[in-house]
């Protein structure tokens, strides 16, 4: 198997950030070009897509690494909530809860898929290969894939909560890591091929769009009102609005999780429901989303003309090129069993969500974001739910929010269920 990753050709982070942020100039102007190749290629292959891929493809053939750059980790912490700041800016509260309960429904349907979906991967793989499944004491499967029920419920917090839990040997926890990653990342590219055929999707669903189209109408006509040609007076301030509050999240996020960690005793341990309000990351998210939305109640909603939410794009943007780093190709057929584990788990998910979808006739918009808000949280349910249109990147934010909340309790419950199919 081809392992450049652990010994990459470029190792300055410098430089690698220059490569990812030539890859997605390439990828922005060549979808812009309508006609012959490019015009058909991006017919079919979402641009976002791309933005994975190719930083993907440059970790799989040794060119960068992930393993040795500290480029996620600057973009989901200084990045990623000064981009929720900037695209919660303009968010209309009152035009998202008029989208009705179905956004929650399929949230929670995605995250009943996650809690039956790896019990019952475990069983249909222990049909035709028991030692995948197997494992004794700390090297058990089950306490592996627990971490996974973490991360595709609720995310990175969540999924070290059940490391934490269930003592999985470290030595092996890597390919565990591998299989999020890969899976995820796969799913999020059928979800996001789907987004091109969201109105075939949504007759298929027999959906009613009504809210979401008003919710687009809705702010598209208050973009256009007060759109101008920004001046570097706009930027600077925009750049003031969305760091201040980086840093007053990262501030408060710290405080509050040292805080709480220190003296509840149920978020200290690590066994509890609320484990999660002992993650500094979670509040990160929470209080910049806070932030933004407290904005949009000023007259600061009116830098959206200025191009508030395109910045936040961009950054969002940079982070997904992170994300793809993240991803050697090269590994996916390392250990077939459990990579067939992870699959069957996302396809249960995956049919669970459409389910459901046709019988409360739900959008695919909400199937999308729903799936992601559980099994990429906040790094992935935003960008999915920009690709659908740019004023409904919040609802992505809140759902991805309440990810945090279900993750623990839904992840143990997952762990209990795979520790007894392991045992049939």
């Amino acid at each position: 198997m081809y392992l450049l990753s652990t010994h990459p050709i470029i190792t300055n982070d410098t430089v690698v950030f220059g490569l990812l942020a030539l890859c997605l100039g390439f990828i922005f102007y060549s979808s812009s070009l309508k006609n012959g190749f490019w015009g058909k290629f991006y017919s079919v292959v979402p641009a976002v897509l791309m933005c994975y891929l190719l930083p993907a493809i440059l970790t799989s053939t040794g060119i960068i690494s992930d393993e040795l750059s500290n480029l996620y980790f600057m973009a989901s912490r200084y990045l990623l909530p000064a981009a929720l700041v900037l695209m919660t800016l303009s968010i209309d509260l009152k035009a998202i809860s008029n989208l009705g309960s179905k956004a929650i429904i399929m949230f929670l349907t995605g995250s009943v898929g996650i809690i039956i979906g790896g019990p019952l991967a475990i069983l249909i793989v222990s049909i035709f290969s028991p030692e995948t499944v197997g494992g004794n004491d700390f090297d058990a499967i089950w306490r592996g894939l627990s971490t996974i029920a973490g991360s595709w419920i609720g995310g990175g917090a969540n999924q070290a909560a059940m490391l934490e839990i269930f003592q999985y040997n470290p030595e092996k926890y890597g390919g565990m890591v591998l299989i999020d990653i890969v899976v995820a990342n796969v799913w999020m590219a059928i979800v996001l091929l789907g987004v091109g055929k969201t109105k075939q999707i949504d007759t298929w669903l027999k959906a009613d769009t009504s809210a979401i189209e008003t919710l687009k109408i809705k702010v598209s006509t208050f973009t256009e009102k007060i759109t101008r040609v920004p001046t570097l007076q706009d930027y600077m301030i925009l750049l003031s609005l969305a760091f201040a509050a980086v840093g007053a999240a990262h501030f408060f996020g710290d405080y509050i999780s040292t805080f709480l960690n220190g003296n509840v005793e149920a978020v200290k341990d690590q066994k509890s429901f609320l484990s999660f309000l002992g993650s500094s990351f979670f509040w990160m998210v929470v209080i910049a989303t806070t932030i933004g939305i407290a904005l949009s109640f000023t007259k600061a909603k009116n830098y959206e003309g200025a191009g508030a939410s395109k910045i936040g794009g961009m950054f969002i943007y940079i982070l997904v090129a992170t994300i793809g780093m993240k991803m050697d190709l090269g590994k996916v057929l390392e250990n077939p069993g459990l990579i067939a584990i992870g699959f069957i788990w996302i396809t249960i998910h995956a049919g669970l969500m459409i389910l459901m979808a046709k019988l409360i006739r739900a959008p695919y918009f909400f199937l999308a974001v729903g799936s992601q808000a559980n099994v990429g949280g906040a790094a992935s349910a935003p960008v999915v739910a920009a690709e659908f249109h740019p004023s409904l990147t919040s609802v992505g934010v809140l759902l991805a929010v309440l990810g945090y909340v279900v993750g623990t309790g839904g992840a143990l419950l997952c762990a209990y269920l795979m520790e007894i199919a392991s045992a049939l």
